[in-house]
């Protein structure tokens, strides 16, 4: 970096160059904030209200934006002395992206919020309430390294912390995004977030991290989806891959591509009493197919809404690494897209247990280029 440039990439002082930060209430956003306010920068919280934690949906205080975290983001601002904004995004959050997770799981899908969160309310609505106040850029607590090419382009790399890097969540950032975002974090081991909370005495410093989804804090989204969705789920037929109906469900929302266990046969179904697997779910006829594992097997994903961060120049068939899930090493692949615009996943060795409605993102190197939703596999 130029040594005319500050930290975040502009020609001009700290104290000139404004910086909104996404406080979420969580050590990781309070951190960012605090450092870039230390450093000098003109910095402005915002966070944003996603719901209300009395309404139906049951999100309870802890969970991130609302109750406890907006309280705690701030009360950071106010310690340290820098402006905070509350936006009510409630209605935005409910169809973009609750809305979404309840209809996908109708669809047979197992959904990412988490991606559609970023993809929508927080790198659009929250990205435009930046430029409103004037921001040269916003800043993150996601656990990404943003760099710089030769040429002088943005692009994003795993995380130095493989535990916490966040690259997976962010596959649908685009470039435009990217050149207004900006990630402190991306460099560090959430140690030494902690560390540095303790040093600056931030009052969430020992404040755990979130684990589940946030507007599904017991981690029961059937009830969730029952509520939203109650003339949706119907019960119907379990099927054997061989074609035999084997057992009645009580609605697909309670299946997952891969699952093993609570598919409620009981045994004498398959030979020897090998264990059955969901292998797919047929939302049209309403129906649960289970098999044995090897019927999960594949080694091609087929995408659609891809993003990308890379230039292919038109057709491509290229060495990858993949990952298909948030929380999997990234697996040898190869990329292939067409002219007509078709994008194929060729898994170098079979995999089993990948659902539609979930991303599948791609690396060169630790260079996260972009990905898409998974729409088949074979």
């Amino acid at each position: 970096m130029s040594d005319n440039l500050n930290s975040l990439g502009f020609a001009k002082p700290p104290s000139d160059t404004r910086v909104v930060v996404a406080m979420s209430g969580g050590v990781d956003s309070s951190v960012c904030a605090a450092l870039l306010h230390e450093q000098g920068y003109d910095v402005v919280g915002i966070t944003l209200q996603l719901y209300d934690h009395g309404e139906a949906i049951e999100a309870k205080s802890k969970t991130c934006c609302a109750g406890q975290d907006i309280y705690d983001a701030r009360n950071v601002a106010e310690e340290l002395g820098f402006a905070h904004y509350v936006l009510d995004y409630e209605s935005n959050f409910r169809e973009a992206v609750i809305e979404d997770f309840a209809d996908s799981y109708l669809r047979g899908q197992t959904p990412i919020p988490c991606i559609k969160c970023n993809q929508s309310v927080k790198f659009q609505d929250m990205l435009k309430a930046a430029r409103d106040l004037g921001a040269d850029c916003m800043a993150t607590g996601h656990y990404i390294q943003r760099l710089i090419d030769g040429e002088g382009r943005a692009y994003l790399s795993r995380a130095h912390d493989a535990l916490k890097d966040q690259s997976y969540f962010l596959f649908a950032t685009t470039q435009e995004q990217l050149d207004f975002l900006r990630f402190p974090l991306g460099g560090w081991s959430k140690d030494v977030t902690r560390e540095q909370a303790q040093r600056l005495g931030l009052l969430n410093a020992d404040k755990p991290d979130s684990q589940d989804i946030c507007f599904v804090p017991d981690g029961d989204y059937a009830k969730l989806v029952k509520k939203m969705r109650p003339d949706s789920v119907k019960c119907g037929k379990i099927i054997h891959v061989d074609g035999r109906v084997i057992g009645e469900h009580g609605g697909i929302i309670h299946y997952t591509i891969g699952q093993r266990k609570g598919i409620g046969i009981g045994g004498g179904v398959s030979e020897n009493n090998d264990p059955l697997y969901v292998i797919s779910l047929n939302a049209q006829e309403n129906q649960v197919i289970v098999g044995p594992k090897d019927a999960l097997a594949c080694d091609v994903l087929l995408l659609a809404d891809c993003n990308w961060l890379f230039d292919f120049g038109g057709d491509a068939s290229i060495d990858i690494e993949v990952k298909f899930r948030s929380g999997m090493k990234p697996v040898a692949a190869k990329l292939c897209i067409s002219s007509a615009g078709s994008v194929e996943i060729h898994l170098n060795s079979d995999h089993y247990g990948i659902a539609t409605g979930q991303a599948a993102v791609c690396y060169l190197g630790d260079r996260m280029i972009g990905g898409g939703w998974i729409i088949g596999a074979r």
